[in-house]
């Protein structure tokens, strides 16, 4: 997956008798030529499947969809471990992973798995501290001696295998500042799009954080997480009274799509069912056959 195309893919919250969908719906976007599919990651909902053993199964049944937990529920998955995790997926996917990063948000359910809780500074603390040893521990080289305030390795080797980019879900300034400084991408955060307050807010605090150590800002990618229905109709409004986007025609997709990606910088959608689990299977199909297609040519048409 280059990091400088606009990629489309889906995501899902999938419970255990979710998966054989799931899988089918995986293996049909790897045909279609999707470029990554994501699941939420709440290791302590029972009913759901975990999103780290979900992820390479379906890697291990597709050939060039990527995959990532969106995101990765920090707490539950320290550091060091997070980083051979994502390295050995790398390695035996061919690098079609990415690296989803949360500093965790629903700390009564996380600390009732045993997991200290963090007040929201120490987290976002940790989250900066876990993206940095993440890197460290991948790429080869020399053993890493590592003493943060939340992560601490003495003499580790890091896997021979390039780390994969980070998007994070950042939400707090102190944890858009830290995705400006070290992260290769920003979920905006309660499916926000383009148009939103939340995205006109926070961008400006990854840009500038980025700035501030010598990064281009235009390497971060922005990947929205999408909500919405693809109707056989147009639809005389595809916002609702709030101004979030529900859906319409494929068309209608198309242009409000391509127009993210021209006039606001957006450079990748992830589809996700309005009515939450999975999507289903023939949306998925029109997002890949009729509408990814339609805006990667409007986009090349434009750029010339």
């Amino acid at each position: 997956m280059s990091e400088q195309e606009v990629v489309f893919g889906f995501g899902a919250h999938s419970a255990i008798d979710d998966g054989p969908e799931l899988l089918r719906m995986a293996e049909q976007a790897d045909r279609d030529g999707l470029d990554i599919f994501s699941l939420s990651d709440h290791p302590y909902i029972g009913e759901r499947l975990d999103a780290y053993a979900s992820v390479g199964f379906i890697l291990g049944r597709t050939q060039r969809l990527s995959g990532f937990a969106n995101v990765s529920n920090l707490p539950t998955r320290p550091a060091p471990m997070l980083a051979r995790t994502v390295t050995s997926l790398s390695a035996l996917s061919g690098g079609r992973i990415v690296l989803g990063m949360g500093a965790g948000g629903l700390w009564d359910r996380i600390s009732g798995m045993g997991v200290p809780r963090l007040s929201p500074g120490e987290a976002v603390n940790a989250f900066e501290e876990a993206i940095v040893l993440v890197k460290m521990l991948s790429g080869g080289g020399q053993p890493v001696t590592y003493r943060g305030r939340h992560f601490q390795v003495e003499q580790l080797e890091p896997a021979p295998v390039a780390a994969p980019p980070v998007w994070t879900g950042s939400v707090g300034p102190r944890s858009l500042a830290a995705t400006g400084r070290v992260a290769d991408g920003w979920i905006p955060g309660h499916a926000a799009d383009w148009l939103s307050e939340r995205y006109r807010a926070s961008r400006p605090i990854i840009d500038e954080a980025a700035a501030a150590v010598g990064r281009d800002p235009r390497e971060i990618r922005t990947v929205f997480n999408l909500p919405g229905r693809i109707t056989d109709q147009p639809q005389a409004a595809t916002r609702d009274s709030d101004g979030r986007w529900i859906g319409g025609s494929a068309d209608q997709w198309v242009e409000e799509l391509t127009g993210a990606v021209l006039e606001h910088g957006a450079s990748g959608f992830m589809l996700f069912s309005s009515e939450g689990g999975v999507q289903d299977v023939v949306s998925v199909g029109r997002w890949a056959n009729e509408i990814a297609p339609a805006v990667r040519e409007a986009i090349a048409t434009e750029n010339g």
